[in-house]
């Protein structure tokens, strides 16, 4: 999904382009343990990563499942993280928190895939194709984002990893919704830059996403965007603004070794 945004700003940045654990071509390791794919896991994973190729400091960008995991590292790993781009989400405490009503009914798929581990592998095994291709379809207000190349290639990679995507949204409702509570009672907050880009959910469940975010983080710049979910392939121009602006705000880079 990156591959527009991350082919332009190329030019001038070093771009590290992970899959998650549990997606595309990233590892599936079975959840034998709740922390398997806890939100703090992968933000390990990335800070792994980026110590491998030599970067102790780095700015991070996600988009939903993504932005989660920056979420996290930011909050664990502060020292690494120069500045923070949150694409069309709400930390994981707060996502729980404004769904509510009939209206909440447009993150069902968030409460199918809480279940215990087995019934929700099976019901969306038994359909695969149709669950996920049910969400390209209804977050592309176009329909003109995909060819139909990257939406079967979307398809195929996501019913080849049930097992896992389900993990890692169980986790969201439980191991790192407990994260969230405890980093909340402790007053934790984002210290470095953040931005955050997204569509206008606060009109349709009733919440105040940029007071929302600005409770996990005081440096706060917040704009609503006219694209869908897939913002990054549907628009990646905007997108490219948006990081080369929050870039900007970010302190100089440190090198390694350097005070």
């Amino acid at each position: 999904m990156w591959r527009h945004v991350a082919g332009k700003l190329a030019t001038d940045h070093t771009v590290i382009v992970p899959d998650l654990r549990g997606y595309g071509a990233s590892g599936k390791p079975v959840a034998d343990d709740p922390g398997t794919y806890s939100k703090r896991t992968m933000g390990n994973d990335v800070i792994a990563i980026t110590r491998q190729l030599g970067f102790d400091h780095f700015g991070l960008i996600g988009h939903d499942r993504g932005a989660l995991v920056a979420v996290r590292t930011g909050l664990d790993h502060p020292e690494a993280v120069r500045y923070l781009g949150i694409l069309d989400v709400l930390p994981t405490l707060d996502t729980w928190a404004v769904l509510h009503g009939v209206n909440a009914k447009v993150a069902w798929h968030l409460y199918l895939m809480a279940q215990p581990a087995g019934l929700p592998e099976k019901m969306i095994a038994a359909v695969g194709p149709e669950f996920f291709g049910s969400f390209l379809d209804a977050w592309d207000p176009t329909g003109t984002t995909f060819t139909r190349e990257e939406r079967d290639y979307y398809v195929d990679s996501s019913v080849a990893a049930i097992d896992s995507i389900v993990a890692d949204y169980r986790a969201t409702a439980s191991i790192d919704l407990d994260m969230d509570i405890a980093d909340r009672e402790r007053g934790a907050q984002l210290t470095m830059p953040v931005g955050v880009i997204s569509q206008d959910w606060g009109s349709q469940l009733g919440f105040d996403a940029s007071a929302l975010w600005r409770a996990w983080a005081p440096d706060l710049t917040y704009q609503a965007t006219g694209s869908g979910h897939f913002m990054a392939e549907e628009n990646p121009d905007e997108i490219v603004a948006f990081i080369t602006a929050l870039a900007t705000r970010a302190p100089a880079a440190r090198h390694r070794g350097e005070e």
